[in-house]
């Protein structure tokens, strides 16, 4: 099974291409060697969810760009296999290991909008970068000093230059 990426936009103040970041999304997890069967979501919302999400995980007031919220493994539950044919492990290989879940990387596009002339320039130019730096965040990549930021901002403005069309 290759690797599933989900999209739902659940605003309505600004477009969202979901399937162009949908194959943006697939080709930086590819690039960044993420293995076969694993799945990464990607939430679109409006300015008062992302403000809730900051403020609940992150301590800060007002909507922001991105958040990231990768899942470890060993938080992973696998699920339970039906000891008869009928249950609701019925037709699957139980030998078959469950998909490698990533994370979710949830972006506000009213903010990107905002941010855009400022930042990356235009608007999907924007949401390109917010989608590619939210999945280094997943895949552990951070900013937190000079030197991890410098790295991952050349390997957005790589990935970026390879993978996003304007």
């Amino acid at each position: 099974m290759p690797v599933e990426v989900f999209a739902a936009d659940e605003q309505s103040a600004h477009p969202v291409d979901a399937l162009r970041l949908v194959h943006l999304a697939k080709a930086v997890l590819a690039a960044q060697g993420v293995k076969a069967d694993s799945e990464l979501s990607m939430l679109f919302v409006d300015e008062e969810a992302m403000a809730e999400l900051n403020k609940r995980f992150l301590g800060k007031d007002g909507p922001t760009d991105v958040l990231a919220f990768p899942l470890d493994d060993d938080d992973v539950v696998e699920g339970g296999r039906s000891p008869d044919s009928l249950g609701p492990g019925a037709g699957m290989d139980a030998e078959a290991d469950p998909p490698n879940l990533l994370g979710d990387v949830v972006v506000c596009p009213a903010v990107a909008a905002r941010n855009a002339p400022d930042h990356a320039g235009t608007y999907d130019d924007e949401m390109a970068l917010l989608v590619v730096h939210g999945i280094l965040h997943i895949l552990g990549m951070d900013h937190i000093d000079n030197e991890q930021a410098e790295a991952m901002e050349a390997r957005e403005r790589e990935l970026l230059e390879q993978f996003h069309t304007s």
